[in-house]
């Protein structure tokens, strides 16, 4: 098994436990790229909207899954959500999270 491999195999397995404990798919990207196309049943919060949104996110008491559309923003999202004690994980771009769900 190579790193790649290892790296996003419990990547994959983190989604899924994630999954089994009701995870909120938060999509980070802006409301005009949501309405293109996004993860059913996910919601959108812009990135520049997540700090002032943290007491809505942690009274949801879930997980959360955050996606943007290449993973740089989903990343910041999941650092500033951590960072406030809520649970997260970085799923990536939304069509490979999407791909994994």
């Amino acid at each position: 098994m190579g790193l790649l491999n290892l790296i996003f195999g419990n990547k994959q397995k983190m989604i899924k436990e994630f999954q089994t404990r009701g995870a909120i798919i938060l999509d980070v990207r802006t409301a005009g790229e949501y309405t293109q196309g996004a993860i059913k049943g996910s919601k959108n919060i812009p990135l520049q909207n997540i700090t002032s949104q943290i007491n809505t996110i942690k009274k949801l008491n879930k997980p959360v899954i955050t996606c943007c559309a290449s993973g740089m923003r989903s990343g910041s999202a999941a650092s500033i959500l951590k960072s406030n004690g809520i649970e997260a994980l970085n799923g990536g771009g939304w069509m490979s999270l999407n791909n994994k769900l």
